[in-house]
């Protein structure tokens, strides 16, 4: 049976989703779970709730763990990643705070902007670091990547490593069911084609028997039903004429065009949640330990199918079972009118032969033009991890839409410097 190799174990709730998805799949029940994380107290909460999980779907598989990477890894036939270089202290904080003493606010920080920027610099060097293990102990591995910023790690990936790699977003399908529930109609009857690069990418077709059902979507704006932590999003529509499948939240801070410390306005008109990366975070940490004595109780624990690609794509390449997911990957004539060798979402065909990306062809051009600004900072934080040259993390701030439409040049040159020098070890040293 296929070994699995879970990189970061220890975030529990998100592994525990994804073995239960794994697991629930009979073809898959006595496959290899192996666990790794650096964190050994939550790696030992996550081997409890993994036997949970077999115990209440009937499942017997062989269930590991390790600190050890390399024994994690040695002859996986999928790896799993969910790791988050840095923590939340002290480097999410850090991608937070040092900004806004420059007056700029961020809402998420993981993606793109300048704190999407750091949490790439960070995380690119790990995830080489690991692919050069995957090389050694199981070339031929699929590693299914999780972790944030999506885009520019799996850039870096596929520039750097010939390991096998897919990045898995749950956007695409998360959107789709926001909008059938703003239309009243039922998520399964609906089809849909979405395609451009992770957070940004927009749904091309978005149909109901054949019927399009974006004037149902124009609907809820005329008639004045816009969710309120959804204006965002909708205001784009407005604008392109597609919808967006990354939430409001996150694609407010992709743009130059609704964040701005001069218009507190435009933060209330449009709801957008400054700081809610940080709220969100000290909200799960404050409920941890009471999950954690959940979980390690005598108490049965429930497993509901996610949403989550992961072991769809595991059970595809295990049984033939043809499956269409949305991955992130290269763009290897995918897109014509993306640059060739970026990350692009797309529909992918998966089945005994393994992953078989969708060509799109052309994107309405204004779509690709709002996607190249964003590809225009994937590409040069990337050129910095690759290169160790500092002046392209200058570079990529300085190209970034919301940064650049708050900061002076002197500003994001200091601000790029404040925060190398607050991560320290976090991050390697640049020439």
């Amino acid at each position: 049976m296929a070994k699995i190799t879970f990189i970061g174990a220890g975030s529990t709730v998100f592994a525990k989703n994804l073995m239960g998805d794994i697991l629930s799949f009979p073809e898959l029940a006595d496959s290899t779970l192996t666990l790794f994380d650096i964190d050994e107290e939550r790696l030992r909460t996550s081997e409890i709730v993994a036997r949970k999980v077999a115990r209440v779907l009937g499942a017997n598989p062989t269930i590991e763990t390790t600190t050890d990477r390399r024994r994690a890894l040695d002859g996986a036939d999928y790896a799993i990643c969910m790791i988050q270089v840095g923590g939340y202290r002290p480097s999410t904080v850090i991608d937070f705070e040092i900004p806004k003493k420059y007056g700029l606010r961020q809402t998420i920080a993981d993606t793109l902007g300048i704190g999407g920027i750091m949490r790439g610099l960070r995380t690119v060097p790990v995830l080489l670091s690991m692919c050069r293990d995957m090389e050694e102990l199981c070339p031929d591995v699929t590693f299914l990547q999780y972790v944030n910023p999506m885009a520019i790690n799996c850039w870096a990936i596929s520039r750097a490593t010939s390991i096998n790699t897919v990045g898995l977003c749950h956007s695409v399908q998360g959107t789709a069911e926001q909008l059938a529930d703003d239309i009243g109609v039922p998520l399964e009857e609906i089809n849909y084609i979405a395609a451009g690069i992770n957070h940004m990418a927009f749904y091309l077709r978005f149909e109901r028997d054949g019927v399009d059902l974006y004037p149902e979507i124009r609907k809820v704006v005329t008639e004045g039903r816009i969710p309120d932590w959804n204006r965002v999003r909708y205001e784009i529509f407005q604008r392109v004429g597609h919808f967006v499948t990354e939430s409001s939240e996150h694609f407010s801070e992709y743009t130059p065009w609704f964040i701005k410390r001069d218009r507190p306005d435009l933060i209330e008109a449009f709801n957008i949640p400054l700081d809610e990366y940080i709220r969100r975070c000290e909200n799960q940490i404050a409920g941890w330990h009471k999950m954690r004595a959940l979980y390690e109780s005598d108490e049965p624990i429930e497993v509901h199918r996610s949403h989550e690609y992961g072991s769809l794509i595991i059970h595809s390449m295990e049984t033939g079972t043809p499956r269409v997911i949305y991955g992130n990957v290269a763009n290897q004539g995918l897109i014509d009118n993306l640059p060739q060798g970026c990350c692009v979402e797309v529909p992918v065909l998966v089945d005994k032969s393994g992953l078989q990306p969708t060509k799109i062809g052309r994107l309405p051009p204004q779509l690709a033009a709002m996607m190249q600004t964003n590809i225009n900072v994937q590409s040069l934080t990337v050129e910095a991890a690759l290169t160790g040259k500092r002046e392209h993390i200058y570079h990529a701030a300085m190209l970034d839409p919301h940064t650049a439409a708050e900061l002076s040049l002197d500003q994001i040159w200091s601000l790029v410097d404040d925060l190398i020098e607050a991560h320290g070890d976090w991050l390697p040293a640049y020439q």
